[in-house]
């Protein structure tokens, strides 16, 4: 395996590809550093959600990576316990962004405390086709197991994710197995499957946040050719704009707009994944308030 220059600097945030030569096995490296920082910086999140939050967009970024869609993916999680409602997404082009909502009494670094009888929503938005979702319990007492045991029960190809956080930087490992082109040999391809695998049962945290993808592949599967693809630069960008706020401002009857503004002056939205503050004068908003009440939804 060749030298990586790039990953000389192992929080460099990236997400990058790799594929076994002699099996039908593909795999993914992200490493979120300077992107899960920027994030965090806008939130102020106990260290434990901080450490499940940056899990859930390693996940995110290394799932959106097996899609091949324009579009994002998104992980959320409903549960009963100290956090209630955690989303994490990627987008095709590796812009990442997360929240945890109800979360501001969550003191516990436990995963079943934090997300306790959870549920987990994995949604695909393409830009063009259709909407997909599936959701499966949150079980196993991690992200990463929970994530295993859904792609058991949905997929017929073999799917494994390995998932870190120190609350600063995060990573993560998936293995997937491909259709039959190399190995057509079912047995084999088992074989081959549970191998890549017991090998990558021995990746520790540690390795995952600090070690670069070159380094992480040669301490798990030095006896394997490897082929590793260049990097694929990862960054937290919000997709809120302006005029998507104001689309939501559309959903709400004209009178009411009105109250608001002869209250405040102005309407203000805010994003809670960026902070950032979106303002609307009477004027930005002339033809809301012409349009008169917003459609009854039944």
């Amino acid at each position: 395996m060749s030298a990586d220059n790039h990953a000389a600097n192992p929080a460099a945030d990236s997400s990058r590809r790799f594929l076994f030569e002699q099996a039908d096995i593909r795999g993914e490296i992200a490493q979120l550093g300077t992107s899960l920082r920027d994030m965090l910086a806008v939130h102020q999140y106990a260290p434990g959600v901080q450490r499940l939050l940056g899990e859930f967009l390693a996940a995110a970024t290394l799932l959106s990576t097996t899609l091949k869609f324009e579009g994002r993916l998104i992980l959320q999680a409903r549960s009963d316990g100290e956090v209630p409602l955690l989303m994490a997404e990627c987008s095709s082009d590796l812009q990442i962004r997360g929240i945890a909502r109800g979360a501001q009494l969550a003191t516990s670094w436990d995963f079943d405390q934090l997300l306790a009888d959870g549920t987990l929503a994995i949604t695909v938005e393409p830009l063009r086709g259709k909407r997909y979702q599936g959701i499966v319990p949150l079980s196993r007492h991690s992200l990463a197991a929970s994530l295993d045991a859904y792609f058991e029960q949905s997929e017929q190809l073999h799917t494994r994710l390995w998932l870190a956080c120190d609350g600063r930087s995060a990573g993560g490992l998936l293995l997937q197995q491909l259709p039959a082109q190399v190995s057509r040999d079912p047995q084999l391809r088992e074989q081959q499957w549970q191998h890549v695998c017991t090998l990558g049962e021995t990746v520790t945290p540690t390795e995952l946040l600090q070690l670069p993808p070159a380094d992480l592949l040669y301490r798990l599967y030095h006896e394997d050719p490897v082929r590793l693809f260049d990097p694929r630069p990862l960054a937290f960008q919000c997709s809120c704009s302006l005029q998507r706020s104001r689309n939501a401002l559309s959903a709400i009857a004209s009178a009411e707009l009105e109250d608001i503004l002869r209250e405040q002056g102005a309407i203000t939205v805010d994003c809670e994944f960026c902070n950032q503050q979106y303002r609307f004068e009477r004027e930005d908003l002339a033809d809301l308030l012409r349009a008169g009440p917003a459609p009854t939804l039944h």
